[in-house]
């Protein structure tokens, strides 16, 4: 059963109880990133395999998960191509009391290196479980950064090319 969720602004991101922050580096060019991240919410399910809808709503989005997450995102923050950011109003995710979500997005070469931080703040099992699950979104996030960049730039960024 979804849930209401206590609303937070761009602020919560840096004062969250728990804070789960992964950086890397992509080729893709900022403007592409910001515009695939804010623009085209309906092509997520297309790079990033834990995500199996997601649609645009008026000032925020509706997620789902692999595994029957479902999330509704008012955004907070969207300045391309330096920022988008989202906080989750409503989740049937048990414990979840506050949640939001920054991809900042900065210039790295002719790429970006982009920062996702995860806010989140909940019961006790709910934040013991957010921090022991940090190696599987950071794996699921490496993932989706590498097939979005593929899919921005049409090269592999995880290797040379083949022969």
């Amino acid at each position: 059963m979804a849930h209401g969720l206590r609303p937070v602004g761009l602020d919560f991101v840096e004062t969250a109880p728990v804070r789960l922050v992964f950086t890397r580096e992509i080729a893709a060019a900022p403007d592409a990133v910001f515009r695939a991240l804010a623009e085209d919410v309906s092509g997520w399910p297309q790079w990033f395999s834990a995500v199996t809808s997601a649609r645009a709503t008026e000032g925020g989005r509706e997620i789902r998960l692999r595994g029957g997450t479902r999330f509704q995102e008012s955004v907070i923050a969207a300045k391309a191509p330096e920022v988008y950011a989202y906080r989750v109003d409503r989740a049937n995710t048990p414990g979840a009391r506050a949640w939001a979500e920054e991809w900042r997005l900065a210039p790295a070469g002719t790429g970006t290196l982009v920062r996702l931080t995860f806010a989140l703040d909940g019961t006790g099992l709910f934040s013991a479980a957010a921090r022991l699950a940090r190696p599987g979104v950071g794996r699921a996030l490496h993932a989706a950064l590498t097939a979005l960049d593929r899919r921005l730039t049409g090269r592999d960024p995880s290797g040379p090319a083949a022969a």
